[in-house]
């Protein structure tokens, strides 16, 4: 990577920027795009927590010759005509929330977008780090798309930025948003988008015993809950708050957790299991959205929206429906917008010219006394 600047810019205005980061995306639904993918996801330490050459020697010997294969068609069943549901979300709500800013006034302010595992793509998190620098952006905020904070997620973007910076002659001012899971705009966002459910599709009236309303997780390895991950802890303060937004009773919501890998023990309920269960002692209709995610992926559409679903159906529910991710809901784009703007708190809205040295002579004059 060339941290080089090729020009001396002084005088030049400084510039803003704002990144969202999410996870990434196998380019094609394809078992060879999918292994690339993969590669590097379950290669990252902060993800698979095993003893490093041990768990390389199963993921190189075992897992990459057999899961790609099953991944791609899974990826294959969600694929749109633009590209991965993730990628094209993100996209999207980029796009939603620099009109958004700009709005209201941050006239100079870039907004753009990177992914955690992209390889040495243009949408890696240090790829588009290193162009915002070529464009002047001294000061740039990252916003990592995960409610609550986890080190297998949250802290491994913010480690790959700060990997980028180490090393920077003129480091430019960082800035990340931790976390999110009990903001007030993300809580209401997301109560809004249930309430909008039920008047098409009225529950009954609750408490209920044919009726939950499941909110699904990511999982975690419970390893790593003991360690100190407070992931855990704040999807369930999450499901609290959503709960308490809508006045429910407290039974009639329940909490899981998904995507399950590997034979260790992860947090639970698991939430296939206890959908299956719910079914056989009589439940009939679940309502089940993922709080945990921004923006609709494989986890969602797929998992949960085919896969959990046929279970539940299969086991003897009657009615699931499952309620996408935010997205590109104009009210979470409105709270994306308060919560980052509460960020940028202390910066100008408008570019401002470098305080360094003002003009070349100026340089040229103080390269010349150090000659």
């Amino acid at each position: 990577m060339n941290k080089t600047p090729p020009a001396w810019r002084h005088g030049t205005p400084a510039k803003t920027a704002v990144v969202l980061v999410n996870l990434g995306t196998p380019d094609a639904p394809t078992p060879a795009a999918v292994k690339r993918y993969l590669a590097e996801f379950l290669g990252d330490p902060r993800v698979v927590e095993i003893p490093r050459l041990i768990w390389l020697a199963i993921l190189h010997g075992i897992i990459l010759q057999v899961r790609p294969k099953k991944s791609a068609a899974k990826y294959a069943t969600i694929w749109t005509d633009q590209g991965s549901p993730l990628m094209v979300h993100t996209e999207a709500q980029t796009r939603l929330l620099a009109e958004t800013l700009q709005q209201r006034g941050y006239q100079d302010l870039t907004v753009t977008w990177a992914m955690r595992y992209a390889g040495n793509g243009p949408r890696s998190i240090p790829a588009v780090l290193e162009q915002l620098r070529a464009d002047n952006a001294t000061r740039i905020l990252l916003l990592p798309m995960y409610p609550q904070f986890s080190a297998s997620t949250t802290a491994t973007a913010i480690d790959q930025a700060l990997n980028w910076v180490t090393g920077l002659r003129n480091q430019p001012e960082l800035r990340y948003i931790r976390n999110f899971a009990d903001d007030r705009g993300y809580i209401n966002a997301i109560a809004a988008q249930i309430k909008a459910h039920w008047q098409n599709n009225p529950p009954p009236a609750l408490p209920d015993a044919s009726y939950r309303l499941i909110m699904s997780f990511h999982g975690l390895p419970e390893r790593n809950l003991k360690l100190g991950d407070p992931y855990f802890c704040e999807c369930h303060k999450t499901a609290r708050l959503v709960t308490e937004a809508l006045n429910l009773p407290a039974d009639s919501v329940i909490a899981t957790f998904q995507s399950r890998f590997g034979k260790a023990k992860w947090v639970e309920p698991y939430t296939e299991p206890t959908l299956i269960a719910l079914a056989q002692q009589g439940v009939k209709r679940v309502d089940i959205l993922c709080p945990g995610f921004t923006a609709d992926c494989l986890e969602t559409l797929e998992e949960i929206n085919l896969e959990v679903r046929s279970a539940f159906l299969t086991a003897g529910g009657e009615h699931f429906h499952y309620l996408p991710c935010l997205n590109e809901d104009p009210t979470w784009i409105n709270a994306l917008a308060d919560l980052t703007e509460r960020h940028l708190a202390g910066w100008p809205k408008q570019a401002s010219a470098s305080a360094d040295l003002t003009t070349q002579a100026a340089r040229a004059k103080a390269l010349g006394a150090l000659e």
